[in-house]
């Protein structure tokens, strides 16, 4: 296998083994010997890494086509409704130019003879609690991204397991495969960031190693957006100022960076070239932070509604910053006078702790539940969370609307949640 640069991995001091079946390998060879399989692993820092990022190989869909051997040839769409979006699609899906959070319209026209199915979230947390506890057996330090990806340090293990973790990781991947019956892609590198974009370069069904020390030069030609946290807002101001790529910022410089951005341009500067000091937290547990208040009589109107919206979503961000913590996905609750519970969801595609944000997410649902219904309850939460550090970087970068954020936090930390109202709340006539 080549190198994520794309160097051939030639040379005779390339460690490398069988994927298949985990025998060293020559490094002249083109099958394994013992196995006969194509499949090999080589990197010249293949034994000497341990963070790794783990990701299902388009999750929803290749459990529908497992569950379902009709739809094993054919493409496969997840999502809702006409109206809806779609949540996922299989590799075959994709050679349409079909991708996640495209509408489900759209998706018909580009190809209507795929099979389109309604997700069934249930069975995907059942199948991601399975892949969970294979990952568990291996090591604690598991650190759950999302319901299909997570990342895994395993670091020391190799006297445990009698094997390097890039070997473990390889029989993992198998025991995924014959046991669950669904395919995994797997980046291993020094860090997590590494690890993740490592990941992505092999799909589907990949095992990629990107080193720390490679990482400057492959990172230089790569867009800005390869970084987390930089959105095409983020990407748009970056680009303005004459930042296109990851080399461009590593050109620019530590100094330069910090004074036009703070502490997001040294952020940058560092992941430019592949630098990410975060470690593998074994307490991400798929969570959320929210915030629910009761009224004392039932309200229908979408005024005072909005208003009590307004600061729940204040509390949330408050507690998201507290922790160092940003989401990326809203959850609205709502329970009507005759206690049914409706809730609609709405993905931000990047995170954030900004109450603003939040609010903005928050009201485009509330709006659409407006309907004569009376309420007794509403609620606001976010989840898919992820460090702050990973926060949009267009949030980050808007100074002014953090800082007005933060110092508001901090008179109320001082003074007490009444010391600073925002300019929504000023209208009380409405509640």
């Amino acid at each position: 296998m080549a190198s994520p640069l794309g160097k051939p991995a030639t040379a005779s001091s390339i460690s490398g083994f069988c994927r298949d079946c985990r025998q060293d390998v020559p490094a002249t060879a083109a099958r394994c010997p013992a196995c006969r399989s194509p499949r090999l692993l080589r990197h010249e820092s293949l034994f000497n890494l341990a963070i790794a990022h783990v990701d299902c190989d388009a999750f929803y869909a290749t459990i529908e086509k497992r569950d379902d051997p009709s739809l094993a040839d054919k493409p496969v769409i997840v999502g809702g409704r006409q109206r809806g979006v779609v949540l996922t699609c299989c590799y075959v899906a994709r050679t349409f130019g079909i991708r996640s959070a495209m509408p489900i319209f759209e998706a018909r026209e580009l190809c209507p003879h795929a099979a389109y199915v309604p997700p069934n979230m249930e069975k995907y947390a059942g199948v991601a609690r399975q892949v969970r506890a294979l990952m568990n057996d291996l090591t604690p330090l598991v650190e759950p991204v999302s319901i299909d990806e997570a990342f895994m340090d395993l670091s020391g293990t190799e006297r445990l397991h009698g094997v390097p973790p890039a070997k473990t990781l390889a029989a993992f991947a198998d025991r995924v495969e014959r046991e669950i019956g669904i395919t995994v892609s797997i980046g291993l590198s020094g860090n997590k960031f590494l690890a993740k974009i490592a990941s992505d370069l092999d799909k589907p069904r990949g095992f990629a190693v990107l080193a720390p020390d490679e990482a400057p030069a492959f990172l230089a030609k790569r867009p800005v957006t390869q970084i987390f946290g930089v959105g095409k807002a983020a990407q748009a101001r970056l680009n303005k100022d004459g930042i296109l790529s990851c080399g461009d910022l590593q050109r620019l410089g530590e100094t330069e960076l910090t004074r036009r951005y703070g502490g997001e341009g040294l952020r940058l500067f560092n992941l430019a070239h592949g630098r990410d000091p975060r470690g593998v937290r074994a307490d991400r547990e798929a969570k959320s932070v929210s915030a629910e208040t009761t009224f004392d009589t039932d309200i229908a109107d979408f005024r005072p509604l909005e208003l009590r919206l307004w600061r729940l979503t204040e509390k949330v961000s408050a507690r998201l910053k507290n922790n160092d913590l940003a989401g990326a996905t809203i959850t609205l609750k709502l329970k009507s006078a005759d206690f049914r519970i409706r809730t609609r969801a709405q993905s931000l595609g990047r995170p954030t702790q900004l109450a603003a944000r939040i609010f903005d997410a928050g009201r485009e649902l509330l709006e659409r539940e407006i309907d004569g219904t009376k309420f007794r309850l509403i609620g606001i939460g976010l989840s898919s969370l992820v460090d702050a550090g990973e926060a949009d970087l267009a949030d980050l970068l808007d100074h002014r609307a953090a800082e007005a954020e933060k110092a508001i936090d901090r008179l109320r930390a001082k003074f007490g949640d009444e010391a600073v109202f925002r300019g929504l709340t000023l209208d009380e006539d409405d509640d």
